[in-house]
């Protein structure tokens, strides 16, 4: 959290509590101010009692009873109304306060995304500018001017990438995407997937265990967005002499699709916060990969779009699995 986002958070709590110590101790004050009052009434009917009606009478008896009757009454209804106040204003004051630092948390989030955005979007565009000017600007040998058109397709492919991520969330999120659910071989997309990656990424290791022949109903372009952003997210975060294992296989009434890497891991307080929407693993300031927040985002409403299960597990002794259960 930044500096301005944290001075901004401290003054909202601090109104906050002030207003709700205000509210309170007004309704505290309203209560003990007509239970005096209440008690003084009380009084005065009973001296009035006094003078107009002989004491020791049936009529004093009756007439002091019912005064006292209704001054517990006039209590009672005071503490019911004080307690309903005091429960709706707490109830009111905690909405109140997590919308407010939900709020600041969208925002800061979003702030993030904006910048996380701009660098992913910039990077490739710059990359792409550099290599076309090189090869319009000189004359290269082949080997020189396939390595550059190699890097330049990789970046263009992570922008398309990049692109349909957040516009294909965007969908998913507002109900508006129209996909075509069809019969699908998952074990032959999972592996072109796979060689794709390998083809882009030639100095990463990776290995496969797939079962053949695997089908299953479900939208093509959405499960190609699945296995790319959950291969991604396994190349960020593990070490590039490490292997990424991809697995696929039918266990009695599900599928399971497993993607697994040997990198540091997921801490436990971290796993249910990665598939939020803008979430990213670590701090801001100092994370070095990276990336919009919006890849595991994506993944799970892929799933549930799937009615699938999205989940994480360790991958001992070092790393992480996400299983997708396709049911």
């Amino acid at each position: 959290m930044t500096d301005h986002s944290k001075k901004k958070l401290r003054r909202a709590t601090i109104v906050y509590w002030f207003l709700l110590f205000y509210i309170v101790a007004a309704l505290i004050w309203w209560f003990i101010s007509l239970e005096q009052q209440n008690a003084t009434i009380t009084d005065m009917r009973i001296e009035l009692l006094n003078l107009k009606t002989p004491q020791n009478s049936a009529a004093y008896d009756q007439q002091y009873k019912q005064i006292i009757n209704e001054n517990k009454r006039g209590t009672a209804k005071y503490i019911s109304e004080g307690i309903t106040f005091l429960i709706l204003t707490l109830l009111g004051a905690t909405f109140v306060y997590r919308s407010v630092r939900n709020q600041i948390r969208l925002q800061r989030q979003q702030q993030h995304f904006m910048m996380a955005v701009t660098h992913e979007l910039k990077t490739p565009i710059s990359i792409m500018q550099l290599n076309l000017e090189t090869l319009q600007k000189h004359q290269l040998d082949p080997f020189k001017q396939e390595k550059i058109i190699q890097i330049t397709l990789q970046e263009t492919t992570r922008l398309n990438d990049l692109t349909s991520n957040i516009l294909v969330s965007s969908q998913l999120e507002g109900e508006e995407y129209k996909g075509v659910k069809e019969q699908l071989d998952l074990s032959e997309l999972v592996n072109n997937r796979v060689n794709d990656f390998a083809q882009r990424f030639p100095e990463r290791i990776f290995k496969t265990d797939i079962e053949p022949g695997i089908k299953i109903n479900g939208d093509e372009l959405l499960l190609q967005m699945l296995g790319n952003n959950l291969l991604q997210n396994a190349l960020k975060y593990s070490p590039k002499n490490k292997a990424i294992f991809s697995v696929l296989f039918r266990q009695e009434n599900y599928t399971t699709l497993q993607i697994i890497d040997e990198g540091e891991g997921i801490d436990e307080t971290e796993k249910p916060l990665v598939f939020d929407k803008f979430y990213r693993i670590g701090n801001e300031m100092t994370r070095k990969t990276h990336g919009t927040g919006l890849g595991l985002y994506l993944c799970k409403k892929i799933a549930e779009a799937h009615h699938a299960e999205i989940l994480i597990t360790d991958n001992l002794p070092n790393g992480t699995i996400f299983n997708v259960y396709f049911r």
